[in-house]
């Protein structure tokens, strides 16, 4: 029986929101969505196969801001769902790049329970409020979970 090495070297979670990317020197410039993110990067879906160490930026919106992030191309494979796309594994540049994006994530993931808590209350609840119970609810769960 062959055993594959695990390359992982941090836990992922599924997260899917909107994603642009930029490869300056081939030109590149593609919307997409996330697929999974961890700790150390991120995993998305792009019609470009883009080589191993490549240098991309990573656009990340967030209501009506953008962040951008640096990111190094760890990992390509043919999506095996979806002919013609391929998966695309990401590790941050920096040490800061990486704590962006958790707070943008933490960011989406408390939209979301905005979202939900609106449905549940029938009506509409802030952001500011979702991000106080949401704090209050989960963020010691959420610092275990992620760092």
């Amino acid at each position: 029986m062959l055993c594959m090495e695990e390359r992982r070297h941090f836990i992922r979670h599924p997260i899917c929101h909107p994603l642009e990317f930029e490869h300056a020197p081939k030109k590149i410039r593609e919307r997409t969505k996330t697929l999974n993110i961890s700790e150390g990067g991120l995993l998305f879906l792009s019609r470009h196969p883009l080589k191993k160490d490549d240098l991309i930026i990573l656009k990340m919106p967030l209501q009506d801001k953008i962040f951008r992030v640096n990111a190094k191309v760890m990992h390509i494979t043919k999506d095996s769902e979806s002919p013609g796309l391929f998966n695309i594994g990401v590790s941050f540049y920096r040490y800061p790049d990486a704590f962006k994006v958790k707070l943008i994530e933490q960011l989406y993931l408390i939209d979301e329970y905005r979202m939900l808590r609106s449905l549940q209350m029938g009506r509409e609840v802030t952001m500011q409020e979702a991000s106080e119970e949401w704090i209050r609810r989960y963020s010691k769960r959420f610092a275990r979970l992620y760092w």
